[in-house]
């Protein structure tokens, strides 16, 4: 923790704030894209919203209290800055983001950086059809592997209700995925 307050005064002071965000981007780069990439399903939208939430953590990082980890603030911006991504595409095409989901997961199957088979296509559509927080949560614990107690500092929920709310999302792609 102490070594976290160390690299946040970095990225603030002027002077090493340069060299320290390039840590900071080569630390979480690779991840963030992944958490983003499972949020959009697009690569190529994947990148623009990697390079807005990264535009976002450098512009507000004066604006960290530290009270969570900076880790998890990471994650709510890309979060964030990712179903606001969804909203807007959505809006813009005059359909609603379930919809804009689904066109999405049509569009993997000629995606060039998606390695999944028909069993991935089956579980991307069954995870389209879930309410939006147990989408997130359901991405999160499966496909990234998180901790419900990260999981709670960047979604801003408790513990119980992530459990509640994965259980959920597993029993509906389950039955989604018998009947299909």
């Amino acid at each position: 923790m102490q070594d976290e307050k160390i690299f946040i005064a970095q990225l603030i002071n002027p002077k090493t704030q340069n060299e320290a965000f390039k840590k900071l981007v080569y630390e979480y780069q690779k991840p963030l894209y992944y958490h983003i990439r499972n949020i959009v399903l697009n690569h190529d939208d994947a990148d623009d919203v990697l390079q807005n939430t990264f535009i976002k953590v450098f512009s507000n990082i004066q604006n960290f209290k530290g009270e969570s980890k900076l880790f998890s603030w990471i994650y709510r911006i890309a979060t964030n800055e990712s179903l606001t991504f969804i909203e807007q595409r959505a809006r813009k095409q005059g359909i609603s983001n379930e919809e804009l989901q689904q066109k999405s997961i049509n569009k993997l199957e000629s995606d060039v950086y998606f390695e999944g088979d028909i069993i991935q296509l089956k579980l991307q559509k069954a995870i389209a059809l879930l309410p939006e927080k147990q989408q997130l949560v359901f991405k999160m614990k499966y496909f990234e592997e998180m901790k419900y107690e990260d999981m709670s500092e960047i979604l801003d929920t408790s513990v119980g209700a992530l459990k509640a709310s994965y259980h959920h999302a597993v029993k509906k792609i389950e039955e989604y995925l018998k009947n299909d």
